[in-house]
């Protein structure tokens, strides 16, 4: 994985990678354990959308969790009210998500204990 190489390449790495959704981090997480990288000790990682399988995963994954049916229900209705008006008027509707700590992640002030650079 290209940017998994970039990422590891850099001479001060960070110290965890946010991933545009879970299988991205799946990838990341094999990619990092074939290069020798340990999660989280060496590196954490966080995903999104936190799909069922995530917590099965060596480590499970760290991920956040969507509010998936009412994400649905409000979609639909809105569906339904541009299909009855048209001219009905938008709004902005926002969602609440929801951190599911697992065990791709640690904290900063752990991970120093283990990381051989110190930082």
């Amino acid at each position: 994985m290209v940017a998994v190489d970039r990422f590891t390449a850099l001479p001060d790495r960070p110290t965890a990678v946010v991933c545009v959704n879970d299988q991205v981090a799946f990838a990341v997480l094999r990619t990092l354990a074939e290069r020798g990288i340990r999660v989280p000790r060496d590196v954490s990682v966080v995903g999104y959308d936190d799909v069922d399988f995530a917590e099965m995963l060596s480590p499970a994954l760290t991920s956040i969790r969507q509010p998936k049916y009412e994400l649905g229900r409000a979609a639909a209705e809105l569906l339904i009210a541009e299909t009855i008006d048209p001219g009905h008027c938008h709004g902005d509707i926002r969602f609440e998500p929801e951190l599911v700590e697992r065990q791709s992640t640690t904290a900063r002030a752990r991970l120093n204990q283990y990381s051989p650079r110190g930082a």
